[in-house]
């Protein structure tokens, strides 16, 4: 008889998990973050140097240009950004954020495609669907990567995308209608979120919730709690409110100012959309990172500086871009609206950053959510149709529309003075309000 041996099985080659390339690094996650930021910016401010053929296109009024550039882009925006940052909460926040990057660039590049003012219209609906899904808890993220003594400067960083998006959509996607046709500058404008949402979602990794501030143990406050941390603070109750109106004023100015150059001093398409991107964006780049450098700065030792900066800076503005408006040539109007918006914007990170300190970890998705849905109905939706509409019906009385548009610009930028004395009121409570938070967050 044969002896019974054992058999030997094969053994079956060791299939190596693939390595995570997810670097849990705070510079990788800003820059990349910021990226998607700038990105999704390019794609809602695109539309405003579009104005102009848009409205040959379709036959448009200013009014319906006003829907067009704010509220049709808030309708959805509002409420699936609130949910969608319930679900950060408890979620990886990093697959939001590149699932949303992809949607509302997909939504960009079909602007581009539609053949009727109804079909646009629906597009843009769901570019703010999309930015809804991918933006709420980007600032929850860097909030976890930054100690609070520096997250005013890190949400300057962050906040860099509005005037650098505002810069390349402008005068990119000027340049590129200017050549090849308003449909291929809304393609363009998709491009760099297909890359941006594949880096967010194989290179950053997610970090620990509440990493540099008191310990988390998972539980996820209510939105009834988020809400009234709002409501309890009065710091933080004159941040949102001065927040939001700078913002309506922001988001109305912004939407028409291409438009304005074009009509009043013959200005072609790629030069609207340059001017626009150089004097209005550049400089508002330098006003995001010094107010939040400055606020950190000096609040180290008085609080009261993240809402006095913002707050002097704006009652400055307002008076410049409104005397902007009003000069006979486009020389004096561009050094003066590039002066306004060295100040118009400290506002940001110094906002973000202190309201981001006033909640806890668990909280800051659903407060930059609801922050992000009041400036996106009031500042994105009623900013620029009320400008649109001004200028409407200073058209009706009998002036240009270059001279009406102007007018009703003026009008609307001494709006930022209200928002200035939110900002001042607010200085009287911060340093108490963050006492408070930090003892029982």
């Amino acid at each position: 008889m044969k002896p019974n041996w054992p058999r030997q099985v094969p053994s079956s080659p060791t299939i190596a998990s693939p390595p995570d390339v997810r670097r849990d690094s705070p510079r990788l996650a800003l820059i990349v973050l910021t990226a998607i930021g700038t990105a999704g910016f390019i794609d809602r401010i695109v539309m405003n140097v579009l104005v102009e053929p848009l409205k040959r296109e379709f036959g448009l009024s200013d009014t319906q240009i006003g829907l067009l550039t704010g509220l049709a882009f808030a309708v959805l925006n509002v409420t699936l950004g609130i949910a969608v940052a319930r679900l950060a909460e408890r979620q990886r926040r990093l697959s939001l954020i590149a699932l949303g990057t992809l949607l509302w660039s997909l939504a960009t590049a079909l602007c581009g495609a539609v053949t009727s003012w109804p079909a646009l219209l629906l597009a843009r609906v769901a570019v703010g669907v999309g930015e809804a899904v991918g933006l709420p808890a980007n600032q929850s993220v860097i909030a976890d990567y930054t100690p609070p003594h520096r997250r005013a400067s890190a949400m300057s960083v962050l906040l860099l995308a509005p005037p650098l998006g505002a810069f390349i959509g402008a005068a990119g996607g000027a340049w590129v209608a200017g050549h090849w046709g308003w449909r291929w500058a809304f393609v363009a404008a998709a491009l760099p979120g297909f890359v941006l949402a594949a880096a967010a979602w194989l290179f950053v990794a997610e970090p620990p919730r509440g990493r540099h501030d008191a310990a988390d143990d998972g539980t996820v406050p209510p939105l009834g709690a988020v809400v009234a941390r709002f409501w309890q603070l009065p710091s933080a109750r004159h941040l949102v409110a001065g927040s939001t109106v700078a913002s309506m004023v922001g988001f109305g100015l912004n939407a028409f100012f291409a438009a304005m150059l074009a009509r009043r001093f013959g200005f072609s398409l790629i030069e609207a959309g340059l001017a626009a991107g150089v004097v209005a964006s550049l400089p508002a780049s330098l006003s995001v990172l010094t107010g939040g450098w400055l606020a950190d700065r000096l609040g180290k030792t008085r609080p009261a500086a993240y809402a006095l900066v913002p707050g002097l800076s704006l009652i400055a503005a307002a008076p410049l871009y409104a005397l902007a408006m009003t000069r006979g040539s486009s020389t004096p109007l561009l050094v003066l609206v590039g002066l306004a918006a060295l100040l118009q914007y400290t506002y940001l990170g110094c906002t973000y950053g202190t309201l981001q300190n006033l909640m806890s970890s668990r909280m800051r998705a659903t407060a930059s959510a609801l922050l992000n849905a009041v400036y996106s109905l009031v500042g994105a939706g009623i900013g620029p149709l009320l400008l649109g509409a001004a200028s409407d019906a200073l058209l009706a009385r009998g002036l240009s529309s270059g001279g009406a548009l102007s007018l009703a610009m003026a009008g609307f930028s001494l709006v930022y003075l209200w928002a200035g004395a939110h900002y001042l009121l607010a200085a009287r409570h911060i340093g108490p309000d963050l006492a408070a938070t930090r003892a029982a967050p």
